[in-house]
């Protein structure tokens, strides 16, 4: 119990901070919902969708790579590290005059050409983004988990601030006409990219931050090396970019295959993209548990009782996340008013979400498989073939169910990928997983959620004395059955 309680512990540090952090970002939510149109929402949906693929692109999966490769014992410099950091450098310069070069021809093709502006912006984003995810990664490979989280927090503050000023007070300054310098730096044209220049201006404070870490571009390029970390971390971006599929591709789709006019289609774009944010602390859990898993993993697989521990996490990964699926569906009359009233017609869709991220979740448990037995091609293979159910159904769905169609696309694509990744380890580097208290764990979670919309019908006290209750009864249940597990 005592490496579950450091995994837990790292995790609650990547977390809490990931949490407080992602919460005052998710107060933007309502700042944006409420003050600009589900149309104009959609462009942001639409734009942060292009992110998550180029994200992937540009990163290589060198993060992954350095994890694999790194020197632990940092004898004459991490050339690992230098190495990743070099070649992620030179990937995004080339991907910076590129983006120089056809941004007008882009502009135009994406229907923004009286707004060039947004795509060069959003491209330093995602390049300063990616650059900085490899000085991340060596904090996390260091156990640096305070100062990672402190830059993360800092960047989410500054992006805050200045959204509340471009958004809020600036038109208001503006209007005024008693502030020069507003009058002539502030253009009102420019709307929803002023949530992108917040968010340039402070993933630039990130990078400066980050300025010790890079630093380590000193100790040189190993191109031996670096044909070894290419060879095992393309693959990984193969995985990532079928994941991003997975995540992303409908809210890409949503604009071309809704069956209304563009307008009506960004709008339904705006709501889908505001609502998939209701899934937010189940997005929080996995990310926060991914930045501390990774590493554990690969530091830990040495050891004998390594298969014992993995099964260990995800038992009690799912049952946090069926906590976290019942606190949200239990409670959604309070996180509505997270978004503005438009936006709240697509409620339906948050349940979906949140049961098919909690199986995202299990997909990260499942598949060190390929990652600590050098089989990413396996695994890139897996991600592939999720990705093209994802497309499928999307296509197939998004026309006649709307996004309804693209949430459900979601969840048989997330817990497809589970599947087979558990059939995969099972061959390669078998785990005994608790396969029947896991789907328990999620059949309870899901039955609790329906007697509390059955029992909303009848009850005669207040709704959110029946959902504490029946979430109390989850959290009993789980505490007597892990109870009895440890006595065992």
């Amino acid at each position: 119990m005592g490496i579950i309680r450091k995994l837990a512990s790292q995790t609650a540090i990547y977390g809490l901070s990931s949490i407080f952090g992602r919460f005052l970002n998710y107060l933007l939510v309502p700042l944006y919902t409420y003050y600009f149109s589900a149309e104009e929402y959609g462009v942001v949906a639409e734009f942060y969708a292009y992110a998550g693929f180029f994200s992937v692109v540009l990163l290589f999966g060198f993060d992954t790579g350095y994890f694999r490769f790194r020197d632990k014992g940092l004898i004459g410099g991490d050339k690992a590290y230098a190495t990743a950091l070099w070649f992620i450098l030179l990937v995004n310069l080339g991907f910076f005059l590129l983006i120089l070069s056809i941004n007008p021809w882009l502009s135009n093709l994406l229907h923004y050409s009286e707004h060039p502006e947004y795509v060069l912006c959003f491209s330093l984003i995602l390049i300063l983004d990616s650059i900085s995810s490899i000085p991340f990664a060596r904090l996390r490979a260091e156990n640096k988990a305070f100062r990672f989280v402190g830059i993360k927090i800092i960047e989410i503050l500054i992006t805050i601030g200045l959204s509340l000023f471009f958004i809020k007070y600036c038109p208001k300054l503006y209007a005024d006409k008693t502030y020069p310098l507003i009058v002539k730096f502030y253009d009102p044209a420019i709307g929803v990219g002023y949530i992108f220049i917040a968010n340039l201006i402070a993933s630039v404070c990130k990078f400066i931050m980050l300025t010790p870490q890079l630093l380590g571009l000193r100790w040189g390029f190993d191109k031996s090396l670096f044909s070894r970390m290419l060879r095992y971390s393309l693959p990984m971006v193969v995985i990532g970019f079928a994941g991003i599929i997975n995540e992303m591709l409908d809210r890409v789709l949503l604009k071309q295959l809704l069956p209304y006019d563009l307008s009506t289609n960004m709008k339904m774009l705006g709501i889908y993209g505001a609502c998939y944010k209701l899934s937010i602390l189940m997005s929080l859990f996995i990310q926060a548990f991914r930045f501390a898993a990774e590493p554990f993993f690969f530091s830990y697989a040495g050891n004998t009782d390594a298969r014992i521990i993995y099964a260990k996490v995800l038992r009690y990964f799912v049952v946090f996340c069926v906590f976290i699926f019942l606190l949200v569906t239990l409670f959604i009359d309070f996180f509505k008013y997270f978004v503005g009233p438009e936006f709240r017609s697509g409620l339906d869709v948050v349940p979906i979400l949140l049961l098919a991220n909690l199986f995202l979740g299990i997909y990260v448990n499942l598949s060190i498989w390929y990652k600590l037995t050098d089989r990413t091609l396996i695994g890139a293979f897996v991600s592939l073939c999720a990705a093209a159910l994802t497309i499928y159904l999307n296509i197939r769905w998004i026309p006649i169910y709307g996004y309804t169609g693209s949430a459900w696309a979601h969840l048989i694509g997330y817990s497809g990928m589970a599947l087979v990744s558990y059939v995969l380890g099972r061959i390669y580097y078998p785990v005994n997983y608790d396969v029947l208290r896991i789907l328990a764990y999620i059949v309870l979670g899901l039955g609790l959620y329906q007697a509390n919309l059955q029992l909303q019908a009848i009850a005669f006290w207040p709704p959110v004395l029946l959902a504490g209750a029946l979430l109390m009864l989850y959290l009993l249940i789980a505490g007597l059955f892990e109870s009895r597990q440890m006595k065992c």
